[in-house]
């Protein structure tokens, strides 16, 4: 797995590309995870993510609950329609903040550092 890291003035943008399962869940944790405190807010942009498994959902939900515990925004953007899917079934819809594109999402993001 392969991922994509932008830096602006409202967000830290990782962008996955493949797979995120047992295997490849731990490189995004730890990606994440180890950027987080430098960062107002996180965008995972999944418009290159083909494939999400309950480990990849886990790594999510970790990423939302540690930017929470460190007062940043946290939203997930461009989700394809299979690993759409994974999130509608499982219920993360409901619990994560998610946008139908990057620049919708980083609008919100920065209207929210902004107010």
């Amino acid at each position: 797995m392969e991922i994509l890291e932008e830096t602006n003035e409202s967000a830290l943008v990782l962008t996955p590309q493949g797979r995120l399962d047992s295997r490849t869940a731990p490189l995004l944790q730890e990606h994440l995870l180890g950027r987080i405190d430098g960062s107002p807010s996180v965008l995972i942009d999944c418009s290159r993510l083909d494939y999400v498994s309950s480990a990849g959902l886990r790594v999510f939900l970790m990423g939302a609950k540690r930017c929470k515990q460190a007062e940043r925004g946290f939203a997930i953007c461009s989700l394809q329609n299979a690993v759409k899917e994974v999130f509608e079934i499982s219920g993360f819809l409901t619990i994560l903040t998610s946008y139908p594109d990057r620049k919708k999402a980083l609008q919100a993001i920065s209207a929210a550092a902004a107010g």
